[in-house]
């Protein structure tokens, strides 16, 4: 039994983990981090363009308050405004900080590079090449084994949350399995999930590691964790198909000049420049890929990204490895050949629902990342991940630093974690992500949506389902059942038949798994935990 006086447990080792990790032990406050895999191999290490910070370093009067209107903006307003103004006011000081713990951003005679990217009109998202994630992950990783050290941070990586108890809205317990022994271990105390999105609900399509199962969403949604927008589901426009997944091109290709188009008539037609010629290929992410969507089905063809007017300098200092990425994997030199692209699911901006300080509707339990839905409302401005991890999980540590206490590990009694409570069906996985699919494209609709529930009801009255896939189940109805309720069109949520949008939805979906039952609601931004605790 590992007991401490005064602690915190982290379960996730990205970003948003690491910055909880490395808050916590600053102010000499123990945690224990659980992971699924070591922090070198979180979902993290894959993300490339960069994060974003209202710095001005490039001489475009740039400011905290227009960060914070293009993320408004791109996530149609239901995002909360006290969140994301903390959120966009901090940035430029999250990103001064990760300098100091030396990520070698780009820079031009000392000067911080900031490059463009889809939704906002500045330049203001600082990168290191196209490696940014894997870079920032290096320095965060160095400077948590200062702290493990000290033994102010313990690790545990290779296990994975199988179960978490919680009794009248307050966090009793979870538990976690080391997938090397197979030993089961019973955890208490105030804790943190940092575990990422639900690319594992969409395997072979998404181009995030499966490593993030979704297992620790639907575990916390049995659990009586509540969730919001579910319905919302970024597809990134620039994805090629690679073994098992969809390799990304960064949105940094098109914020240095990389174009989209179709053939029309057989010669290419620009379609993003003469229909938005403010932003062009920069629009916020739904917009580019629903673009995408029609143009395809109306002239049959591939969409390519053409990058062959980018210059060899910025190809050499700013784009060499995401050159490299294509060459080795499609065998297509993107400086002198265009690319075939079609969108790929890439983020959830759903997720846990916490408030402005990262505290859930569960006592004792906060949520940061891509686990948690607060900063991006109904579509994701690039660059804003990163900086949603950093700031998310320093401010959920700064808030769990305030209920730390005791900390038990320890072994569950009799057999209170049997085999069947974890693990999920492969056929099982593969039905379920086929059901998602048919209802959570690009573009719905009702019917759709409907036949996709109906088949996720009979799926869930299969003999032998384990524990793992019915909570998986359920949370998959819970994302249809958002998507049918919402009866407009919203960032990354488009629906055929209501194609307009309506300010009667212009509020967060929430989702609550309560006496058996999904109960799906509306609410205004930030408001969802007064609403529960009435």
């Amino acid at each position: 039994m590992i007991y401490t006086k005064k602690g915190v447990n982290i379960i996730g080792a990205g970003l948003s983990g690491l910055l909880a990790a490395m808050t916590l032990a600053e102010r000499g406050i123990e945690c224990a981090v659980y992971s699924s895999q070591p922090s070198e191999r979180a979902q993290s290490v894959l993300a490339e363009g960069g994060i974003n910070a209202a710095l001005d370093t490039m001489g475009e009067k740039d400011s905290p308050d227009e960060h914070y209107n293009d993320t408004m903006k791109g996530g149609c307003y239901i995002a909360s405004e006290d969140a994301v103004k903390g959120l966009t006011d901090n940035a430029p000081d999250m990103v001064k900080k990760l300098c100091r713990l030396g990520v070698p951003f780009n820079r031009d005679k000392g000067r911080l590079l900031l490059r463009n990217f889809g939704g906002q009109k500045k330049k203001r998202t600082a990168f290191a090449k196209s490696s940014t994630g894997k870079i920032i992950m290096t320095a965060l990783i160095d400077e948590v084994r200062k702290y493990e050290n000290k033994g102010l941070v313990k690790r545990y990586p290779h296990h994975e949350l199988i179960d978490m108890t919680t009794i009248n809205g307050r966090l009793e317990s979870f538990a976690v399995r080391d997938s090397f022994s197979g030993e089961v271990f019973s955890v208490t105390g105030s804790t943190i999930l940092c575990t990422g999105g639900l690319n594992g609900f969409f395997e072979g399509v998404t181009t995030g590691t499966t490593q993030n199962t979704g297992n620790a969403a639907a575990i916390a949604f049995d659990a009586g964790v509540l969730m919001s927008g579910l319905e919302f589901i970024q597809y990134h426009p620039t994805t090629i198909g690679i073994c098992g997944k969809r390799m990304l091109i960064s949105e940094a290709a098109r914020g240095e000049g990389g174009r989209l188009y179709i053939l029309r008539d057989g010669k290419p037609w620009y379609f993003m420049e003469d229909k938005y010629p403010e932003l062009k290929n920069l629009m916020p992410r739904d917009v580019v890929s629903r673009e995408m969507f029609f143009a395809s089905r109306e002239y049959g063809g591939e969409i390519f990204l053409d990058m062959t007017g980018i210059k060899d300098t910025i190809w050499e200092k700013r784009l060499s490895d995401l050159r490299e990425e294509i060459i080795s994997y499609i065998h297509i030199d993107p400086r002198i050949t265009p690319v075939p692209v079609s969108p790929g699911i890439h983020f959830f901006m759903g997720g846990i629902y916490t408030d402005n300080r990262h505290k859930t509707n569960i006592d004792g339990l906060y949520a940061a990342g891509e686990a948690a839905c607060i900063y991006h409302g109904a579509n994701r401005l690039g660059g804003n991940s990163m900086l949603g991890a950093v700031y998310g999980g320093m401010t959920a540590a700064l808030s769990a630093a305030e209920t730390a206490g005791e900390i038990r590990q320890s072994k569950p009694d009799g057999n209170a974690c049997n085999d069947h409570m974890f693990g999920s069906s492969v056929m099982i996985r593969e039905q379920l992500r086929d059901i998602l699919l048919s209802g959570l494209g690009i573009v719905r609709n009702e019917n759709e949506l409907l036949q996709s529930l109906d088949k996720l009801s009979l799926l869930e009255k299969e003999k032998n389902i384990g524990a793992t896939d019915q909570k998986r189940i359920r949370l998959g109805k819970a994302m249809i059942l958002s998507a049918l309720k919402r009866k407009e069109s919203r960032g990354a949520h488009y629906r055929m038949d209501f194609p307009e949008t309506s300010d009667k939805y212009r509020k967060q979906s929430v989702a609550l798994y309560h006496n058996e039952k999904i109960e799906i609601d509306f609410c205004h931004p930030g408001d969802a935990l007064k609403e529960v605790q009435k």
